[in-house]
């Protein structure tokens, strides 16, 4: 975690990601790259792509330079290393390419989340980049204070594919010092006998190096509603998915869950791409 990429649109809650991405960064000593995206006109993006200087265009630049001076100025960035970035492109396709172009390690962005018809038909940004990001993206909803990860959930089906994401998963909670709370939902579409949960998730952490973790099982009327009880029960600092980035169709009839944790949990939401 030492490149830590905050998109920004001056909002509350992404005030809220950027002073959790500060804390971040300086106990892992690392950098910010704090981005905003520029989304223009059609018109006005035809210009830029031709290399014009519209008025229009260096006003909407200007304001954006000095809301970013601004928050330069807060006290949470003080001794860390934060390069600004203006990109003019739509918000989802720049925070993707300029989280590859500096190699980024994680992705902190702030969300209000998104329902109704909103949710099924447009989707948030936070979402999007949840569906296709190959980076860890790490979801705030509200001011987190000091930020600490003493209890970090993982959910999950401990499948092999989950493997190879896992690995980061142990690595973030073991650079938090985090208690891994390892959990599998059992619903009644899905329902595994104790023993044989217990088997399949002792069997799976076998190969990893955890610090701190316990496993359990929790039955619940869907995945969703398991992880979120579950987290209450437990008051956990940090809930921790993987994601398969469905696409179109595939996406509108299977969904995904994780993307749906982002939308719904209050709690701060960690994902990664299997």
């Amino acid at each position: 975690m030492k490149k830590i990429l905050v998109p920004t649109d001056f909002s509350e809650h992404a005030g809220y990601a950027l002073k959790v991405a500060a804390q971040i960064a300086k106990k892992n000593n690392g950098e910010i790259f704090l981005l905003h995206m520029l989304e223009l006109p059609h018109q006005a993006s035809d210009a830029v792509g031709s290399g014009h200087d519209l008025p229009e265009i260096m006003l909407f630049k200007n304001a954006a330079i000095n809301k970013l001076e601004e928050l330069m100025d807060d006290p949470s960035l003080d001794g860390i290393k934060v390069s600004e970035i203006i990109q003019f492109e739509l918000a989802f396709d720049g925070i993707m390419n300029i989280s590859k172009k500096n190699d980024v390690d994680l992705i902190v962005m702030g969300s209000h989340g998104a329902s109704g018809f909103k949710e099924m038909f447009i989707g948030s940004n936070a979402e999007k980049v949840v569906r296709n990001s190959d980076i860890p993206v790490l979801i705030i909803k509200k001011e987190a204070g000091d930020f600490e990860v003493n209890k970090f959930v993982f959910a999950s089906d401990f499948s092999d594919e989950i493997r190879k994401p896992f690995a980061k998963v142990v690595e973030f909670a073991n650079k938090f010092n985090a208690e891994l709370h390892l959990v599998m939902i059992n619903t009644p579409s899905s329902f595994k006998p104790t023993h044989i949960a217990k088997d399949i998730m002792d069997s799976f952490i076998s190969n990893f190096s955890i610090n701190k973790f316990s496993t359990n099982i929790y039955n619940d009327v869907n995945v969703e509603n398991g992880v979120l009880n579950f987290a209450n029960h437990i008051d956990a600092d940090l809930i921790g998915m993987s994601t398969h980035g469905r696409k179109g169709l595939a996406h509108f009839f299977n969904g995904s869950i994780s993307e749906d944790l982002v939308n719904h949990a209050v709690r701060p939401v960690v994902t990664f791409k299997i």
